[in-house]
């Protein structure tokens, strides 16, 4: 699922080189933590968090189709 959300955020920012994807899972949870440039945060969540929602909204149907569950954090520096 890391690459996955990789590719889907190098696809929605302007800088595609300095985006790093951090996946932890003990199983049935898996947090995946998302760096991008300061530039680009804005892009990444979108008009009123519409972006981020639809990404998020990805991972939970693919958690469901898993049997886990998926919570992405973007981490801010």
């Amino acid at each position: 699922m890391k690459q996955a959300v990789e590719k889907i955020v190098k696809s929605l920012v302007g800088s595609p080189d300095l985006v790093e994807v951090y996946e932890n899972g003990d199983g049935k949870n898996v947090r995946l933590e998302v760096r991008v440039a300061p530039d680009d945060m804005g892009r990444l969540i979108g008009r009123d968090g519409r972006t981020i929602k639809a990404v998020r909204s990805i991972l939970f149907f693919a958690g469901m189709k898993q049997g886990k569950r998926f919570h992405l954090d973007l981490i801010e520096d």
